[in-house]
């Protein structure tokens, strides 16, 4: 095998490595971005119902002290 040839295979082998870290690291974006798209689905749900609770007069938990005070 000649130099050139090995300086090929090596270079073949790096550009494989790095389109498996590539793709893996696209995996996790993906992952965290549905994360990311259902926490803020939640967060939303959270205060939608604490503005629901203060406007209605409801008790914020919040607000008072554990029973052992």
């Amino acid at each position: 095998m000649s130099q050139t040839d090995a300086r090929i295979t090596e270079l073949e082998i790096q550009m494989s490595h790095q389109t498996q870290v590539i793709d893996d690291l696209s995996d996790i974006v993906a992952r965290q971005d549905i994360e990311l798209a259902k926490l803020a689905r939640k967060m939303t749900l959270l205060l939608e119902n604490a503005a629901d609770a203060q406007s209605s007069g409801g008790v914020v938990l919040a607000d008072q002290k554990p029973p052992h005070w």
